[in-house]
């Protein structure tokens, strides 16, 4: 997994020690020897009112038709974790260096950077 990957993997699920399998954005190259990698949660539920965070993904369009999504989505810059490399299952696509600076953008929103 390289950053920009859109992958499909077990994403852990806040407060409930559960996981689902979801579409997230890897951030980071792989950190530590066991690999892990920062990622980021993907939705295909887009809520009314979105956050300076979030950043809508339409697979339709020539930025992010290489992500490979199904349908428009949701990428929640703010909405991190950390997964091993053996909670990735496939890999779907990949973000367009545009569109991904876009949310380096965004991350330095969430850490006031």
């Amino acid at each position: 997994m390289n950053p920009a990957d859109v992958v499909l993997a077990q994403f852990p699920l806040a407060g409930s020690g559960g996981r689902k399998l979801r579409p997230v954005l890897v951030l980071t190259g792989p950190l530590g020897s066991v690999p892990e990698y920062v990622v980021a949660y993907i939705s295909s539920v887009i809520p009314a009112d979105l956050l300076p965070t979030d950043l809508t993904v339409d697979p339709t369009t020539p930025e992010f038709k290489s992500t490979n999504l199904k349908a428009t989505s949701l990428l929640r810059v703010h909405k991190l974790s950390t997964i091993h490399g053996r909670d990735a299952i496939r890999r779907l696509g990949q973000m367009a260096a545009p569109a991904f600076f876009e949310v380096q953008a965004r991350l330095r929103i969430v850490f006031g950077l």
